[in-house]
């Protein structure tokens, strides 16, 4: 079962205005350093999940699975989400605290 603290905080940070959502929007964030986390839905497409874990890994971003694409888009208020990136460094650590699936 998907921890629902996580789904809940997904949507605290998308009021804050604390996220940016979509593949090449996070890309630019992660390449930017603006990115502090990367959450990445668990239904993800190959060549999306690769493009996305190169760059986090790159950039030495921490890179998260989470849930569905339908999940995702839920907890932000929006349709699917496929890849949502964390831009404030203290909810960044307050996702980390409660997450066990790093990637």
């Amino acid at each position: 079962m998907m921890d629902k603290k996580q789904y809940s905080l997904l949507g605290l940070m998308q009021r804050a205005g604390a996220l940016i959502t979509g593949e090449e929007l996070v890309v630019k964030a992660v390449q930017s350093n603006k990115a502090k986390l990367v959450v990445l839905a668990e239904d993800a497409s190959a060549n999306t999940e690769k493009k996305i874990s190169d760059k986090c890994r790159y950039y030495n971003i921490p890179l998260y699975r989470l849930g569905s694409r339908d999940d995702l888009g839920a907890a932000v208020g929006k349709e699917r989400r496929v890849v949502i990136a964390v831009t404030d460094t203290g909810f960044a650590d307050a996702y980390q605290k409660n997450e066990k699936k790093r990637v």
